[in-house]
């Protein structure tokens, strides 16, 4: 893949000096045997979603969420790299989780931390795919914010399977499906979806949980999942925020998780450096015409990229 930086531009703040740089200066192409750090990975696709009955617009996430980090400031303790974008241009979404999990092991196994942007996710399922391969001794156990449980039983996969998908990849490769879902909302999974969450022993910490001024149970729970498991897969749909802070998704949240929560809970699962592979998914630039979506997600991971390269 061959990343287009002509997306990272900018502000230039040079009477201010060297100090004052934004993400444009700063972030370059993915080159071979470059230090170790954060690496962008977009996975430009529409398909899960499309399968799924949703709004398609995701496949332009990426790029959009590349444009609003460009202009933030540089605070970073490592550096960050583009690495380019995994495409899905026809209807073969599953060919292109498998090169998505191609360049996730290739990058875990440079000791590279990627940052995937999504995308619907069932970009999680090719993240998923390229951690184990990477680590295949490893206990990954994945923590999913998000609303949805997305633990559908759909043949073929979509952007509501990933979850199911890894369950069963565990079942058939003798490993335990460690999964904890935090933001779940009732009224968005049905009684067969939160069955089937019971049935494989997965962790859950509802949207109600999640205020601001309630947060030690969920980040207790993020903290033991962590503390018994290898490494973890930390996966972030963005429908999890009220509709009000992020409408730009297929189907926002009618209640939702502040922002601020959010925020807290990737800095804390970050920061106990288990975390091998990160994606933020679901951004739909189609549906975010003033671009607060986009902020709001560049911010998230402006705050993932900060927090891991401290963290590292």
């Amino acid at each position: 893949m061959t990343p287009d930086m002509s997306v990272w531009t900018g502000r230039v703040d040079a009477a201010d000096g060297p100090s004052a740089v934004r993400w444009h200066q700063k972030v370059g192409p993915l080159t071979p045997g470059c230090q170790s750090g954060v690496v962008l990975v977009g996975f430009m696709c529409d398909e899960g979603v499309r399968r799924n009955g949703g709004r398609v617009g995701a496949k332009d996430g990426p790029r959009a969420i590349r444009s609003a980090l460009a202009n933030l400031a540089w605070q970073e303790a490592g550096p960050v790299y583009d690495a380019g974008d995994v495409r899905c241009d026809d209807a073969d979404m599953e060919g292109a989780q498998s090169r998505l999990a191609e360049v996730v092991a290739g990058l875990v196994a440079d000791g590279h931390r990627p940052l995937v942007l999504g995308g619907g996710h069932e970009t999680a399922w090719g993240t998923f795919q390229g951690l184990v391969a990477a680590k295949p001794d490893a206990t990954v156990g994945v923590i999913n914010v998000d609303a949805h449980l997305d633990l559908r039983a759909d043949e073929p996969g979509n952007s509501g399977t990933p979850f199911l998908q890894m369950a069963r990849w565990c079942a058939a490769n003798g490993r335990p499906f460690r999964y904890l879902c935090l933001g779940v909302a009732a009224p968005a999974n049905t009684p067969a979806l939160l069955r089937r969450a019971m049935d494989l022993n997965a962790e859950t910490v509802a949207d109600t949980g999640l205020a601001p001024w309630r947060l030690d149970r969920a980040l207790a729970a993020a903290a033991a999942f962590a503390g018994g498991v290898d490494l973890v897969h930390l996966s972030l749909d963005l429908d999890v925020l009220p509709a009000a802070t992020m409408p730009a998704v297929s189907a926002p949240a009618g209640y939702g998780v502040p922002l601020e929560s959010v925020d807290l809970l990737v800095r804390h699962v970050l920061a106990t450096r288990k975390v091998a592979a990160l994606d933020v998914v679901e951004l739909n630039p189609a549906l975010d015409p003033d671009g607060n979506g986009g902020r709001v997600a560049a911010r998230l991971a402006w705050t993932a990229a900060l927090t891991w390269n401290c963290c590292r």
